[in-house]
């Protein structure tokens, strides 16, 4: 990424966990998730996904766990309705290329907003969804962030414990690919 924080990814991973796009804390800092309230290192620990509780200085470690972190699109803002349906539409094809090239088995949505925009879905349930996004099967999940008080602490750690688990098993993706 260029303009709001670098990708933290390599080829083959079991998720890439993909924000709608960095916070103005986090791209400051040049560190994922780096929000004070940000809940996303403390949910995936407790979720299984980490033994310990990663910092967000640490965020480059992610990659010890076969996950990885991008978001949708660049452009810092203080919360994520500050960006335009356009800005999504704009990032669409080469977020596509994006997960396609390192090919992960799962791609998580942070939040049903990015995934939304970019499958032009309107009723989204949460976790596994039918399409794959660049033949990665993909898994929605509720956005950590402190701002989104809709979910507690269990109820995210239990969301993410359930693609925690799918990752851990062998199995296959989708059949039919977003557009």
């Amino acid at each position: 990424m260029s303009e709001g924080l670098e990708d933290i990814l390599t080829e083959r991973l079991a998720v890439i966990f993909c924000g709608i796009n960095p916070g103005v804390t986090a791209a400051a800092l040049g560190h994922h998730f780096a929000g004070r309230g940000n809940r996303f290192w403390r949910t995936l620990h407790l979720a299984g996904f980490t033994p310990t509780e990663v910092h967000p200085e640490n965020d480059r470690t992610i990659l010890q766990y076969q996950c990885g972190l991008t978001a949708v699109v660049e452009r810092p803002t203080a919360r994520a309705d500050q960006l335009s349906v356009h800005e999504f539409t704009a990032a669409a094809a080469d977020f596509e290329q994006k997960i396609a090239h390192y090919a992960p088995r799962f791609v998580a949505f942070l939040g049903k907003a990015a995934y939304s925009a970019l499958s032009g879905q309107r009723e989204i349930a949460w976790g596994l969804q039918s399409k794959t996004f660049g033949d990665a099967s993909v898994w929605v999940l509720p956005n950590p962030s402190g701002r989104n008080r809709a979910f507690t602490q269990d109820q995210l750690v239990d969301a993410y414990r359930q693609l925690h688990l799918a990752a851990q098993q062998p199995g296959q993706v989708g059949q039919n690919t977003v557009r």
